[in-house]
Protein backbone atom coordinates (compact mmCIF):
# COMPACT_ATOMS: atom_id res chain seq x y z
CA UNK A 1 0.00 0.00 0.00
CA UNK A 2 1.24 3.63 -0.69
CA UNK A 3 1.49 5.94 2.18
CA UNK A 4 1.11 9.92 2.11
CA UNK A 5 4.53 10.35 1.86
CA UNK A 6 5.12 8.74 -0.90
CA UNK A 7 2.86 10.85 -2.71
CA UNK A 8 5.38 13.64 -3.63
CA UNK A 9 7.40 10.82 -5.15
CA UNK A 10 4.82 9.60 -7.55
CA UNK A 11 3.43 12.70 -8.74
CA UNK A 12 4.15 14.09 -12.78
CA UNK A 13 6.37 10.53 -12.10
CA UNK A 14 5.27 7.33 -14.54
CA UNK A 15 2.74 4.88 -14.21
CA UNK A 16 3.62 1.16 -15.57
CA UNK A 17 1.37 -1.86 -15.73
CA UNK A 18 2.58 -5.08 -14.82
CA UNK A 19 4.37 -5.99 -17.80
CA UNK A 20 6.45 -2.89 -17.87
CA UNK A 21 4.92 -1.08 -20.67
CA UNK A 22 4.08 2.72 -19.36
CA UNK A 23 0.39 3.72 -19.71
CA UNK A 24 0.92 7.42 -18.56
CA UNK A 25 2.08 9.80 -15.86
CA UNK A 26 0.29 10.29 -12.27
CA UNK A 27 -0.82 13.45 -11.76
CA UNK A 28 -3.56 13.35 -8.60
CA UNK A 29 -4.11 11.37 -5.81
CA UNK A 30 -7.06 10.97 -3.91
CA UNK A 31 -6.96 9.99 -0.10
CA UNK A 32 -9.59 8.61 2.29
CA UNK A 33 -10.55 11.82 4.52
CA UNK A 34 -10.88 9.88 7.42
CA UNK A 35 -7.69 7.43 7.09
CA UNK A 36 -5.61 9.33 5.03
CA UNK A 37 -4.55 6.73 3.38
CA UNK A 38 -4.34 7.30 -0.52
CA UNK A 39 -6.62 5.49 -2.45
CA UNK A 40 -7.07 6.14 -6.43
CA UNK A 41 -4.56 7.81 -8.39
CA UNK A 42 -5.49 9.65 -11.80
CA UNK A 43 -3.26 9.09 -14.78
CA UNK A 44 -2.83 11.15 -17.41
CA UNK A 45 -2.72 8.99 -20.78
CA UNK A 46 -3.44 9.73 -24.34
CA UNK A 47 -0.93 10.50 -27.00
CA UNK A 48 -0.24 14.12 -25.52
CA UNK A 49 -2.07 13.69 -21.93
CA UNK A 50 -5.11 14.98 -22.94
CA UNK A 51 -6.69 12.77 -20.73
CA UNK A 52 -7.20 11.42 -16.98
CA UNK A 53 -7.90 7.89 -15.65
CA UNK A 54 -8.51 6.97 -12.13
CA UNK A 55 -6.87 3.83 -11.22
CA UNK A 56 -7.35 2.06 -7.88
CA UNK A 57 -3.88 2.57 -5.35
CA UNK A 58 -4.79 -1.17 -3.34
CA UNK A 59 -2.49 -2.78 -4.65
CA UNK A 60 -0.41 -0.64 -6.60
CA UNK A 61 3.05 -0.69 -6.02
CA UNK A 62 6.27 2.12 -6.13
CA UNK A 63 8.87 1.08 -7.74
CA UNK A 64 11.86 3.50 -7.49
CA UNK A 65 10.45 6.53 -8.53
CA UNK A 66 7.47 5.61 -10.92
CA UNK A 67 4.21 3.65 -9.57
CA UNK A 68 3.29 -0.19 -11.18
CA UNK A 69 -0.31 -0.84 -11.06
CA UNK A 70 -1.86 -4.65 -12.21
CA UNK A 71 -4.01 -3.01 -15.05
CA UNK A 72 -2.85 -2.79 -18.34
CA UNK A 73 -2.94 0.39 -20.83
CA UNK A 74 -6.19 0.02 -22.32
CA UNK A 75 -7.82 -1.19 -19.29
CA UNK A 76 -6.74 2.17 -17.76
CA UNK A 77 -7.68 4.49 -20.55
CA UNK A 78 -11.38 2.63 -20.66
CA UNK A 79 -12.36 3.55 -16.68
CA UNK A 80 -15.49 5.49 -16.42
CA UNK A 81 -14.95 9.20 -16.41
CA UNK A 82 -15.77 10.94 -13.27
CA UNK A 83 -16.35 14.77 -12.34
CA UNK A 84 -14.65 15.39 -9.74
CA UNK A 85 -17.04 18.18 -7.65
CA UNK A 86 -15.23 21.66 -6.88
CA UNK A 87 -14.31 20.15 -3.41
CA UNK A 88 -12.02 17.76 -4.88
CA UNK A 89 -14.04 14.59 -3.87
CA UNK A 90 -15.21 11.02 -5.37
CA UNK A 91 -19.05 10.41 -4.02
CA UNK A 92 -19.99 7.17 -3.10
CA UNK A 93 -21.45 6.07 -6.39
CA UNK A 94 -18.54 7.38 -8.54
CA UNK A 95 -16.29 5.43 -6.31
CA UNK A 96 -18.69 2.20 -6.45
CA UNK A 97 -18.70 2.76 -9.86
CA UNK A 98 -14.95 2.42 -10.50
CA UNK A 99 -14.50 -0.39 -8.17
CA UNK A 100 -17.10 -2.63 -10.07
CA UNK A 101 -15.24 -2.00 -13.45
CA UNK A 102 -12.07 -2.99 -11.88
CA UNK A 103 -13.79 -5.73 -10.82
CA UNK A 104 -13.07 -5.41 -6.79
CA UNK A 105 -15.82 -6.42 -4.95
CA UNK A 106 -17.24 -3.18 -3.30
CA UNK A 107 -18.01 -4.85 -0.31
CA UNK A 108 -14.10 -5.93 0.53
CA UNK A 109 -14.28 -2.21 0.00
CA UNK A 110 -15.73 -1.28 3.22
CA UNK A 111 -14.51 -4.18 5.44
CA UNK A 112 -11.31 -3.19 4.86
CA UNK A 113 -8.88 -2.94 7.81
CA UNK A 114 -9.63 0.65 8.78
CA UNK A 115 -12.57 1.23 7.63
CA UNK A 116 -14.16 1.38 10.67
CA UNK A 117 -12.31 4.97 11.69
CA UNK A 118 -13.81 6.66 8.21
CA UNK A 119 -16.70 8.54 8.03
CA UNK A 120 -15.60 10.86 11.40
CA UNK A 121 -15.37 13.87 8.38
CA UNK A 122 -12.11 14.62 9.79
CA UNK A 123 -9.80 16.28 7.00
CA UNK A 124 -5.74 15.73 6.48
CA UNK A 125 -5.12 19.69 7.22
CA UNK A 126 -1.47 18.90 6.86
CA UNK A 127 -1.63 17.79 3.34
CA UNK A 128 -4.24 20.64 2.83
CA UNK A 129 -6.87 17.77 1.81
CA UNK A 130 -10.05 19.15 0.89
CA UNK A 131 -12.25 17.02 3.50
CA UNK A 132 -13.91 19.70 6.42
CA UNK A 133 -15.34 18.54 9.50
CA UNK A 134 -19.01 18.42 8.65
CA UNK A 135 -18.31 16.16 6.07
CA UNK A 136 -19.25 13.08 7.45
CA UNK A 137 -22.50 13.78 7.79
CA UNK A 138 -22.98 14.48 4.28
CA UNK A 139 -20.86 11.19 3.23
CA UNK A 140 -22.77 8.99 6.05
CA UNK A 141 -25.79 9.97 3.71
CA UNK A 142 -24.33 8.90 0.76
CA UNK A 143 -23.64 5.49 2.32
CA UNK A 144 -26.56 4.93 3.90
CA UNK A 145 -28.59 5.44 0.76
CA UNK A 146 -26.33 3.27 -0.83
CA UNK A 147 -26.06 0.58 1.11
CA UNK A 148 -29.63 -0.68 2.53
CA UNK A 149 -29.19 -0.60 6.64
CA UNK A 150 -26.72 1.92 6.53
CA UNK A 151 -26.97 4.70 9.88
CA UNK A 152 -26.86 8.31 8.36
CA UNK A 153 -23.49 10.46 9.76
CA UNK A 154 -22.40 7.27 11.86
CA UNK A 155 -18.91 6.22 12.19
CA UNK A 156 -19.04 3.12 10.43
CA UNK A 157 -18.03 1.24 7.35
CA UNK A 158 -20.30 3.03 5.08
CA UNK A 159 -20.21 6.04 6.47
CA UNK A 160 -16.81 7.12 4.96
CA UNK A 161 -16.94 4.65 2.03
CA UNK A 162 -16.89 6.68 -1.24
CA UNK A 163 -15.73 9.96 0.26
CA UNK A 164 -12.18 10.78 -1.41
CA UNK A 165 -10.27 13.74 -1.03
CA UNK A 166 -7.52 14.93 -3.59
CA UNK A 167 -3.69 14.74 -2.12
CA UNK A 168 -2.51 18.34 -2.53
CA UNK A 169 1.16 18.44 -1.67
CA UNK A 170 2.35 22.24 -2.57
CA UNK A 171 2.11 24.21 -5.55
CA UNK A 172 3.02 22.16 -8.73
CA UNK A 173 3.53 23.52 -12.23
CA UNK A 174 2.78 22.26 -15.16
CA UNK A 175 6.34 20.97 -16.23
CA UNK A 176 6.88 17.70 -18.07
CA UNK A 177 10.05 15.72 -17.11
CA UNK A 178 11.92 14.64 -20.41
CA UNK A 179 13.81 11.64 -19.69
CA UNK A 180 16.10 9.53 -21.85
CA UNK A 181 18.07 6.14 -21.79
CA UNK A 182 22.28 6.52 -21.97
CA UNK A 183 24.07 3.86 -23.66
CA UNK A 184 26.86 2.57 -20.98
CA UNK A 185 29.39 0.60 -22.78
CA UNK A 186 32.51 -2.02 -21.05
CA UNK A 187 34.12 -4.67 -21.35
CA UNK A 188 34.27 -8.28 -20.01
CA UNK A 189 36.72 -10.55 -20.83
CA UNK A 190 36.01 -14.49 -22.54
CA UNK A 191 38.16 -16.97 -23.80
CA UNK A 192 38.97 -16.27 -27.49
CA UNK A 193 40.79 -19.10 -28.16
CA UNK A 194 43.41 -21.50 -27.27
CA UNK A 195 47.12 -21.99 -28.00
CA UNK A 196 49.81 -24.35 -28.07
CA UNK A 197 53.01 -25.91 -28.59
CA UNK A 198 53.22 -29.14 -30.66
CA UNK A 199 56.47 -31.05 -31.09
CA UNK A 200 56.26 -33.21 -34.09
CA UNK A 201 59.87 -34.76 -35.76
CA UNK A 202 60.16 -34.49 -39.86
CA UNK A 203 63.28 -35.80 -41.98
CA UNK A 204 65.27 -33.17 -44.28
CA UNK A 205 68.16 -33.85 -46.97
CA UNK A 206 71.41 -31.93 -46.01
CA UNK A 207 74.40 -32.03 -48.33
CA UNK A 208 78.31 -31.09 -46.96
CA UNK A 209 81.39 -31.62 -48.91
CA UNK A 210 84.35 -33.36 -47.43
CA UNK A 211 87.67 -33.84 -48.77
CA UNK A 212 88.80 -37.75 -49.34
CA UNK A 213 91.82 -38.82 -50.47
CA UNK A 214 92.63 -42.47 -52.42
CA UNK A 215 95.45 -44.06 -53.70
CA UNK A 216 96.72 -44.70 -57.46
CA UNK A 217 99.54 -46.86 -59.22
CA UNK A 218 102.03 -45.34 -61.01
CA UNK A 219 104.92 -46.96 -62.97
CA UNK A 220 108.50 -45.98 -62.32
CA UNK A 221 111.19 -46.92 -64.74
CA UNK A 222 115.30 -46.47 -63.66
CA UNK A 223 117.82 -47.35 -65.69
CA UNK A 224 120.01 -50.03 -64.60
CA UNK A 225 123.64 -48.11 -63.40
CA UNK A 226 126.23 -49.46 -61.07
CA UNK A 227 124.27 -48.71 -57.81
CA UNK A 228 121.54 -51.21 -58.78
CA UNK A 229 122.82 -53.52 -61.23
CA UNK A 230 123.33 -56.63 -58.30
CA UNK A 231 119.66 -56.24 -57.13
CA UNK A 232 118.62 -56.25 -61.44
CA UNK A 233 120.56 -59.12 -62.11
CA UNK A 234 119.03 -61.30 -58.59
CA UNK A 235 117.03 -64.42 -59.81
CA UNK A 236 116.53 -66.25 -63.83
CA UNK A 237 117.35 -64.08 -66.57
CA UNK A 238 114.41 -65.29 -68.52
CA UNK A 239 110.94 -65.72 -66.24
CA UNK A 240 107.88 -64.41 -65.75
CA UNK A 241 106.90 -62.85 -62.09
CA UNK A 242 103.88 -60.71 -60.46
CA UNK A 243 104.33 -57.82 -57.73
CA UNK A 244 101.15 -57.04 -56.35
CA UNK A 245 100.71 -53.44 -54.51
CA UNK A 246 97.35 -52.58 -52.40
CA UNK A 247 95.68 -49.12 -52.80
CA UNK A 248 94.08 -47.50 -50.60
CA UNK A 249 91.09 -44.92 -50.49
CA UNK A 250 89.19 -42.65 -48.09
CA UNK A 251 84.96 -43.06 -48.27
CA UNK A 252 82.78 -40.52 -46.52
CA UNK A 253 81.01 -41.93 -43.64
CA UNK A 254 77.86 -40.51 -42.06
CA UNK A 255 76.81 -40.77 -38.27
CA UNK A 256 74.32 -38.37 -36.55
CA UNK A 257 74.14 -37.24 -32.87
CA UNK A 258 71.11 -35.54 -31.06
CA UNK A 259 71.85 -32.29 -29.51
CA UNK A 260 69.57 -29.53 -28.28
CA UNK A 261 69.59 -26.04 -30.08
CA UNK A 262 66.89 -24.01 -28.29
CA UNK A 263 64.40 -23.83 -25.78
CA UNK A 264 61.13 -22.95 -26.47
CA UNK A 265 57.73 -21.45 -24.51
CA UNK A 266 54.82 -19.82 -25.09
CA UNK A 267 53.85 -16.45 -23.69
CA UNK A 268 50.75 -13.87 -24.02
CA UNK A 269 50.75 -10.06 -24.57
CA UNK A 270 48.14 -7.94 -24.30
CA UNK A 271 47.35 -5.68 -27.63
CA UNK A 272 44.93 -2.57 -27.58
CA UNK A 273 42.59 -1.94 -30.29
CA UNK A 274 39.28 0.74 -30.81
CA UNK A 275 36.23 -1.16 -31.21
CA UNK A 276 32.89 1.13 -32.62
CA UNK A 277 29.81 -0.02 -30.44
CA UNK A 278 26.21 0.62 -31.79
CA UNK A 279 23.50 0.03 -29.84
CA UNK A 280 19.68 1.98 -29.82
CA UNK A 281 18.17 4.04 -26.65
CA UNK A 282 15.19 5.16 -26.26
CA UNK A 283 14.10 9.15 -25.68
CA UNK A 284 11.38 10.85 -24.77
CA UNK A 285 10.40 14.12 -27.03
CA UNK A 286 7.81 16.62 -25.74
CA UNK A 287 6.10 18.72 -27.87
CA UNK A 288 3.07 21.18 -27.64
CA UNK A 289 -0.49 20.84 -29.45
CA UNK A 290 -3.43 23.28 -29.22
CA UNK A 291 -6.78 22.10 -30.21
CA UNK A 292 -9.37 23.76 -32.62
CA UNK A 293 -10.44 27.12 -31.90
CA UNK A 294 -14.30 26.21 -32.90
CA UNK A 295 -15.35 30.43 -32.37
CA UNK A 296 -12.23 31.59 -34.34
CA UNK A 297 -11.65 28.64 -37.04
CA UNK A 298 -8.33 28.64 -36.53
CA UNK A 299 -5.60 26.31 -35.13
CA UNK A 300 -2.87 27.00 -32.57
CA UNK A 301 0.46 25.61 -33.91
CA UNK A 302 2.99 23.46 -32.45
CA UNK A 303 5.92 25.56 -30.05
CA UNK A 304 8.60 26.15 -32.27
CA UNK A 305 11.90 23.51 -31.78
CA UNK A 306 9.41 21.14 -30.11
CA UNK A 307 8.49 19.03 -33.02
CA UNK A 308 8.67 14.89 -32.49
CA UNK A 309 11.55 13.22 -34.20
Amino acid sequence: MITRDEISILLDHPVYDGDGNKIGDAKHVFLDDASGRPEWVTVKTGMFGSSESFVPMRDAALVKDHLEVPYRKDKVKGAPNVDIDAGGHLSVDEEQRLYEYYGINWDSVLTDPGEHDRGTGTGTADTGTAGAAGAAGAAGAAGAAARPGGAAGTPGAAGGAGHRAEARTGPRDDAMTRSEEQMHVGVERREAGRARLRKYVVTEEVQQTVPVRHEEVRVEREPITEANRGEAMEGPEISEAEHEVTLHEERPVVTTETVPVERVRMTTEEKSEDTTVRGSVRKERIEAETEMDEESGRRGRDVPGRGRE
